[in-house]
């Protein structure tokens, strides 16, 4: 039965020659009818055996009208008023085809051939117009039959796009939309799409509806409507609940009217998210098409998305280098299913080891790098520093010399806000790892350095969703019934989405941003009490009822507050108002080669109290917290003093 209704509700309801066979009988049927009424009422009557002869050859004309028309092809459940004037320039082509002809033939009389033109046209538009409107009464019929199975939805807003919606999902197997939800006081009666509109500023009134609409659902059209109601509409829902539905955007469905992402349920990164970032595409488009391109850290959060979203840019090649098996692997076949015609080749790698690095940039060439490969975790990395300085420094300093020897023309890096005045050996070695690359770049742009590679970094906080973040941590442990553990009540953080922190990397690489170090706009800072306490209840929980919360304590090099990367002070204007220049600090590259070259050698021998102990020389804003590296900021101020 589920898969009788599912081909029933699907487009092979009614197969398109069917169709082209109905609209055949009809046209047929209505210039018999003409053809017998106008000899029965005309005093000179033609033979009976002309008849037939009409009859065949409307046949014949309204075929070939119909495959010339296409009105056969209209899917009839979706038939609007353009379809329905397409069906009536159908009835009158082949009307004046065919009377033409008849009168050419001198058949009957021209005031016979006038009467009969009239007639069949009016009855052929008619026909077919009947046949449509019984197919989509007896489609509708039976689709609400069905719709106690359905999950009845009130679509948020009366907007085009919740309009466009409601006419997309008219006649879906799963949701069974009953009308339209609009924040204001009641009105009179109003209907959009012949369903109702019902009004809701209060839960008292959602209440209502939902109870006498039997409502499981409000669906938004968009993540921004979504984030808009997150104080109020969400918060009802979530009081009553209701389930809270968001659909994906329009260019994620087929030329059918079919999802390729399926309805889900409303997320926390839907509403933490901002507004679009809107960059300039075509620039950025036409920056990278046609050039070979490196990814390191591939197969990473930040690098899978660089690689999905350089994928659309028609690139010359992809290079994918990372040393995860697995997600490599993953990325691979997901590359392969979207993008059929993109020429990538994904390589094993570790920045790590020069040797393999060197490998990779000989045999592909590339011409832009974008270097997203490092080590993140803030407690793992105070625990071990010298993987730290040998990931995050030692490898960007492997990418960064071998992109200016085998000519690469930019390296994007991607950096962090901890790098900010880093309280943590993570923060402080991506620091060190900028410092490199830009010293890099001035020297090569002062003319001390032979090359012409140009080097762009960006900082960015938190990203939603990434792998091993704290949002995936929370969604697990609610799903393991709790506690959520959060370290501190106050500790807050800035959030932005992967897609969103990807579009900025590109578009600041391909303004003159050379030799710099590009901030982004993190917006507002999110209290993580707040947003867990927001994820329990978007699960249709209650928090320290159904989830406890549980504070641990702040982590070795952990900040309560992390620094804010674009205010006036400490940051320059671009061109793009969410990207600024950070005010930093320019370091001789001559000057920090030996001193590079010493850290390498602690950390490679594991040094690991002399590794930090030289990060802080070079870096001395790099102040520990909460760490068992607060000894040497001890000792350095005994030193001074």
């Amino acid at each position: 039965m589920n898969r009788f209704i599912e081909k029933f509700a699907g487009n092979k309801y009614l197969n398109h020659w069917a169709v082209f066979g109905m609209d055949a009988v009809v046209s047929m049927l209505s210039t018999l009818v003409t053809m017998v009424g106008v000899r029965w009422l005309s005093v000179v009557q033609f033979p009976v055996g002309i008849i037939g002869r009409v009859v065949l050859l409307s046949m014949l004309v309204s075929a070939v009208t119909r495959l010339v028309l296409k009105t056969y092809k209209i899917i009839i459940r979706y038939s609007t008023l353009r379809d329905t004037g397409k069906l009536c320039l159908n009835a009158f082509a082949k009307t004046i085809i065919l009377y033409t002809i008849v009168n050419m033939i001198g058949y009957m009389s021209w005031h016979q051939v006038v009467s009969a033109f009239i007639v069949d046209m009016a009855l052929t538009r008619a026909g077919q117009l009947s046949m449509r409107i019984i197919m989509i009464t007896v489609y509708d019929m039976f689709m609400i039959r069905v719709s106690r199975d359905r999950t009845r939805v009130l679509i948020y807003g009366t907007e085009v796009k919740s309009v466009a919606l409601e006419a997309r999902l008219r006649y879906s197997e799963h949701y069974a939309i009953r009308g339209f939800l609009e924040y204001g006081t009641k009105r009179r009666a109003q209907k959009v799409s012949d369903l109702s509109i019902f009004y809701f500023n209060e839960e008292s009134n959602l209440r209502y509806v939902a109870n006498k609409m039997n409502i499981k659902a409000i669906l938004f059209p968009n993540y921004e409507t979504a984030k808009e109601e997150s104080e109020r509409l969400i918060h009802y829902c979530e009081s009553l609940g209701l389930k809270m539905l968001i659909a994906p955007p329009i260019d994620q469905y087929d030329e059918n009217a079919k999802s390729r992402n399926y309805i889900r349920e409303v997320r926390i990164e839907d509403l933490l998210g901002r507004d679009e970032i809107k960059i300039e595409a075509d620039e950025v488009s036409r920056s990278f098409e046609g050039k070979a391109i490196m990814v390191t850290g591939a197969a990473g959060s930040i690098g899978s998305e660089l690689c999905r979203q350089i994928a659309q840019m028609h690139p010359n090649e992809l290079i994918l280098f990372d040393n995860a098996e697995t997600p490599m692997h993953n990325l691979r076949l997901e590359l392969e299913s979207k993008y059929p015609d993109l020429i990538f080749t994904p390589y094993i790698g570790d920045v790590r080891f020069p040797h393999r690095v060197k490998e990779a940039f000989r045999r592909y060439r590339p011409q832009i790098v974008f270097h997203a490969a490092a080590y993140k975790h803030v407690p793992l990395m105070e625990e071990n520093p010298c993987e730290a300085v040998y990931a995050n420094v030692i490898g960007s300093r492997n990418i960064a010399d071998m992109c200016v020897e085998t000519g690469v023309e930019k390296m994007i890096m991607v950096s962090t806000d901890k790098a900010v005045n880093p309280t943590n050996v993570m923060g402080a070695s991506k620091r060190l790892a900028e410092i490199y690359v830009q010293s890099l770049g001035v020297a090569i742009e002062d003319g001390k350095v032979k090359g012409c590679t140009k080097f762009v970094t960006t900082r960015f906080g938190n990203v939603l969703g990434s792998n091993g973040s704290v949002i995936p941590r929370f969604r697990e442990q609610i799903a393991n019934g709790g506690p959520i553990t959060v370290t501190h009540p106050d500790i807050v953080r800035f959030f932005m989405t992967i897609p969103e922190a990807c579009r900025l990397v590109m578009e600041a690489a391909t303004m003159p941003t050379e030799n710099k170090i590009c901030v982004f706009d993190m917006g507002e800072a999110v209290k993580i009490t707040d947003l867990a306490i927001k994820m329990i209840k978007l699960a249709g929980l209650t928090p320290d009822k159904d989830i406890k919360i549980k504070f641990t304590g702040l982590r070795p090099g952990e900040k309560l507050y992390e620094e804010v990367l674009s205010n006036e002070e400490n940051t320059i204007r671009t061109s793009h108002e969410k990207i600024r220049l950070a005010k930093v600090r320019q370091y001789d590259y001559h000057e920090m080669v030996p001193l590079f070259d010493n850290l390498a050698e602690l950390a490679r021998k594991v040094y690991v109290e002399d590794t930090v102990r030289a990060m802080k020389q070079i870096v001395p804003e790099f102040i520990s917290k909460n760490s068992e590296f607060e000894k040497l900021d001890n000792e350095r101020k005994e030193q001074i003093a």
